[in-house]
């Protein structure tokens, strides 16, 4: 039995506890007074009702999630379905449309009168039925080749590729062109965005993700030393020293980093050539979360309302873009309540009807970052540390439980689940292994933002 100290209580961190806790004496350390990281849920009182909502981490689906499937299963965490449907308004509701069903897609009766809005939904069918063969005999496009060696039009440009694929990887215009078209068209096809049938079936946690965490955490939480942030991790002599928050040290035989990649370089004293290289690729965002009841961040035809709404109120080639989720859609809450949770709104939200405000940190997924992902694989393990974070796959709750099961059977831990087919060590997942990802908003390069 190996004395290990875990630092950081995301996913990431907790699923490293609860997979070493029975082999190992573990102590976890947490800054903050919450634990959880993105698995954040808010009881708030609205209008006397007291309604969970989750604000970070809130839906998930079985094939696609196979670990965090699995350890909901392990642990009877009660899940129900959920939607996940996309909507776009466009110039202060100048162009509208959903793709929730039909409805949605002509919510906007006069865009059956537009010949471009045909042309669009055209072009839509030709992008699904022709883009995963292009990109696989061109690998090396970016979004704007595809889209020019396809033929796609203008208004598929700015009013469906760019609004979606911004809105899931949090990337403006300008920094998705770029984009990597293999990367793109492999994640609409791993998640069944270039299809109308055979989507999976969304689910969220039934009473918020607190839920999870709880059970997640019931065999250590005296383990768990909150308010108590590792502060100095240096290693010698085969052992590993973490100073802390409130003034104590201790000596342990190994460490699992589970923090952003950023604080991991900071935290770590004696970094060598290799973690310095590597770890000094991870940069973060910071992005704010509004949990509140103002419609008015919503397309203004109901019938385009969807789970993840993209609302500019300019062109989108020069936005002021707010990403909203609907809440009663994704989370099953009664209607006469409505909820919602906007990303960095562009728009001021009256205080009258702000239940919460947070800020969340998300990693940047630039090219630097991800060749990072490889070089952290060869780290694990050497001088009694091991690296763990949603940061070494594509930034998801998957990704981040995903490394914590590599990390524990590096260790010699026993999986108490049979997840399916486990991404390879550190890096990106592939095919149907890949998370999904989450809808985010304007950011400097891809960066995934909650939801997932």
């Amino acid at each position: 039995m190996a004395k290990v100290a875990i630092v950081g209580t995301g996913i990431s961190g907790l699923g490293s506890a609860f997979l070493l806790n029975p082999e190992h004496e573990i102590t976890v350390y947490e800054k903050a007074a919450r634990i959880g990281g993105h698995s954040r849920t808010v009881t708030l009182d609205y209008d006397g009702r007291a309604i969970p909502v989750d604000t970070g981490f809130i839906v998930f689906n079985r094939p696609n999630y196979p670990n965090l499937s699995g350890l909901f299963a392990h642990l009877g965490v009660p899940t129900h379905a959920s939607d996940m449907t996309f909507a776009t308004s466009i110039r202060d509701g100048w162009l509208e449309w959903g793709l929730k069903d039909l409805d949605s897609v002509i919510g906007q009766r006069r865009n059956l009168l537009r010949p471009r809005f045909g042309m669009l939904v055209r072009d839509v069918l030709k992008f699904n039925a022709q883009a995963q063969e292009t990109v696989e005999r061109h690998p090396e496009l970016n979004v704007e080749g595809l889209i020019a060696k396809l033929g796609l039009g203008d208004w598929f440009r700015r009013f469906y590729l760019l609004p979606m694929s911004g809105a899931i990887w949090s990337c403006p215009p300008s920094e998705m062109m770029n984009f990597p078209a293999r990367t793109l068209v492999q994640f609409f096809a791993n998640h069944h965005l270039m299809s109308f049938t055979g989507q999976p079936q969304w689910r969220t946690v039934t009473g918020g993700s607190q839920e999870y965490v709880r059970r997640l955490t019931g065999a250590f939480a005296h383990r768990i030393r909150t308010n108590c942030g590792a502060v100095a991790v240096t290693r010698e002599d085969g052992k590993v020293q973490i100073k802390d928050t409130q003034g104590g040290t201790e000596v342990y035989d190994q460490v699992v980093m589970a923090s952003h990649g950023d604080e991991t370089l900071a935290l770590l004293k004696d970094t060598d050539r290799d973690e310095q290289a590597a770890l000094s690729c991870f940069r973060y965002q910071k992005n704010i979360a509004v949990l509140h009841r103002d419609e008015s961040t919503m397309p203004h035809r109901r019938k385009c309302w969807a789970s993840w709404n993209y609302v500019s109120d300019g062109d989108i080639l020069h936005p002021k873009v707010t990403v909203t989720y609907w809440m009663n859609l994704l989370q099953g809450i009664d209607q006469k309540y409505p909820l919602f949770v906007s990303l960095n709104p562009k728009r001021e939200i009256p205080d009258h009807l702000v239940f919460d405000r947070t800020e969340f940190d998300h990693p940047v997924f630039d090219e630097a970052a991800i060749a990072a992902q490889g070089r952290i694989a060869a780290l694990q393990g050497r001088r009694g540390t091991w690296f763990a974070g949603a940061h070494l796959g594509h930034g998801f709750h998957e990704d981040g439980l995903a490394s914590a099961v590599r990390v524990a059977r590096g260790m010699g831990a026993d999986i108490p689940w049979e997840a399916g087919a486990l991404a390879a060590p550190d890096a990106p997942q592939q095919k149907a292994r890949q998370p999904v990802m989450r809808p985010g908003f304007p950011a400097q390069d891809p960066v995934p933002a909650e939801l997932f």
